[in-house]
């Protein structure tokens, strides 16, 4: 069966269409592509607002106990990307590494990338913008404080 996107217009097959027990045929009026799109327009609408919630919110002391058990929990899962991000902290901080600009487009505010961890002091220097396309994030420009 299908049904068609009231955004897009686009006949899709139901598994297209996010489940909505409210609605007749027991799916959303828009197509699954076009509530991922309103929910990014969203956040990017609300992103000053979104910030500051955050911001509060991981002040909280159950916030920042559960970090903690998340970051514990993963440094025992990836032991040996913990031991190359603190090998390379500490090649720096002794003067055996030097942080470099980005590779990409220069920036000297960089981060230093593993290809391999078991690698730990083979690093290619990214900014945060480059280092998270590496990763196929999408980097979030920071606000200036100015703007702020």
């Amino acid at each position: 069966m299908e049904k068609q996107c009231s955004i897009c217009g686009e006949t899709k097959p139901l598994d297209g269409f996010y489940n909505h027990p409210k609605m007749p045929d027991g799916r959303q009026k828009r197509c699954k592509d076009c509530c991922k799109a309103a929910a990014v327009e969203n956040w990017k609408a609300s992103r000053e607002r979104n910030r500051a919630y955050d911001k509060q919110r991981f002040q909280r002391p159950e916030r920042k106990a559960a970090i903690g058990i998340y970051q514990k929990r993963r440094r025992q899962r990836f032991p040996h990307k913990d031991l190359a991000r603190t090998m390379v902290g500490n090649a720096i901080r002794d003067g055996r590494l030097i942080r470099q600009p980005c590779e990409v487009c220069g920036d000297l505010k960089s981060q230093a990338h593993h290809d391999d961890y078991y690698k730990p002091l083979e690093v290619r220097w990214l900014c945060f913008v480059h280092h998270r396309e590496v990763h196929g994030q999408e980097a979030v420009p920071l606000v200036s404080k100015a703007a702020a």
